[in-house]
């Protein structure tokens, strides 16, 4: 298997412009990985036989306490997966910690790999986990492509309500130095961060227009749940905005812009994204 995810130089939260955002980049190898994760992956590394993978994800499974039973509520619940699965998250001294069940012994066992693996790590150290470490477990041509799917919803899921978890903290700690007679405007714009179908796009990006491209990704999946051609697509990247701007569009016309970034992003646009909305410019033309 290969051993390499998105990311090798430091991913970061970081603010630009009152927003916060994750800096990505190219490829983050297994010790990059959140300490108990690659524990994890070195341990399942070490089983040499397939089944035997196997019978440890059962056995992770039956580890995995138990979950409130107001915790198995929509909000919570993994989208896209065979079996149901709920996972919540709760913020203790800078760090994440999960909780998670399914009526499924095996994808509990999933689950309980990702509670244990992210558990006590920093919103960083988890938004930067890139899904293909499922690759370094050997345990693909042991999950069926649906579950192989949910397993990627359950990582995505996590990342999202680890955002939003950190986006809530961030803001209580602006309320506590404004205090409450601070206005409205005064508060963060909504912060964002890129999941690993945005990290893909902007690693892709920047090796054809060159590390000089300026480049925006919004993600607007969240205006189109529902959808026509939607059902049963993740419930983030489906729907992207990009803003483009590169000294590679020189003298060519809009179609031609937008025709070569289809090219760039093909196996995007036939795995998962629904939808591109673009922005091409010039450096000139984004400064007039």
């Amino acid at each position: 298997c290969n051993n390499k995810f998105f990311d090798k130089r430091n991913n970061s939260i970081a603010r630009s412009n009152g927003r916060t955002q994750v800096a990505v980049t190219a490829a983050q190898d297994v010790e990059e990985l959140p300490a108990n994760l690659r524990k994890i992956v070195m341990s399942f590394q070490m089983v040499p036989d397939a089944m035997m993978r196997y019978k440890q994800l059962l056995f992770y499974a039956s580890k995995l306490k138990p979950m409130a039973a107001e915790l198995h509520s929509p909000e919570n619940k993994v989208q896209g997966c065979v079996s149901q699965v709920w996972v919540f998250p709760s913020w203790r001294d800078g760090k994440v910690f999960f909780e998670a069940d399914s009526d499924s012994q095996l994808t509990k066992g999933l689950a309980a790999l990702l509670v244990e693996g992210l558990s006590g790590s920093t919103p960083t150290e988890i938004l930067r986990v890139s899904p293909d470490f499922v690759d370094a477990l050997g345990l693909k041509q042991s999950l069926t492509p649906s579950r192989n799917n949910g397993f990627l919803n359950m990582l995505l899921l996590m990342q999202k309500k680890t955002l939003e978890l950190y986006n809530e903290q961030e803001k209580e700690k602006v309320s506590e130095v404004k205090g409450p007679s601070s206005s409205e405007e005064e508060k963060p714009e909504d912060e964002e961060c890129e999941f690993p179908v945005a990290r893909n796009i902007r690693r892709k990006i920047e090796e054809a227009l060159g590390a000089n491209v300026e480049l925006v990704i919004d993600d607007q999946s969240s205006q189109h749940a529902g959808h026509s051609g939607t059902k049963g697509l993740r419930p983030t990247e489906t729907h992207l905005s990009l803003e483009i701007v590169s000294a590679e569009f020189e003298g060519k016309n809009t179609m031609k812009r937008h025709r070569l970034i289809y090219q760039i992003l093909a196996d995007e646009l036939a795995n998962g994204v629904h939808a591109l909305s673009l922005s091409t410019k010039t450096p000139d033309e984004a400064e007039s």
